[in-house]
């Protein structure tokens, strides 16, 4: 089974010295949705177009699936 990894989405916040707490307050998200990327689970489409509408990027630039 594949899984999700934020790790390019962790490093782009580095980039552009954003906390998480920054990001969540940017796409107003739940403290839940920023557990759950922590943890490398998935979180809805509709988060993962607003952080990419925030950064200027695509899907691709944020997420990166692996296969177990």
């Amino acid at each position: 089974m594949a899984t999700v990894s934020y790790k390019k989405l962790w490093h782009l916040l580095v980039e552009n010295n954003m906390t998480k707490a920054d990001l969540q307050r940017a796409i107003k998200c739940s403290s839940n949705t920023i557990g759950k990327m922590n943890r490398n689970e998935y979180i809805s489409m509709k988060n993962l177009l607003e952080i990419c509408e925030l950064f200027n990027c695509q899907i691709s630039d944020i997420v990166t699936i692996e296969k177990d």
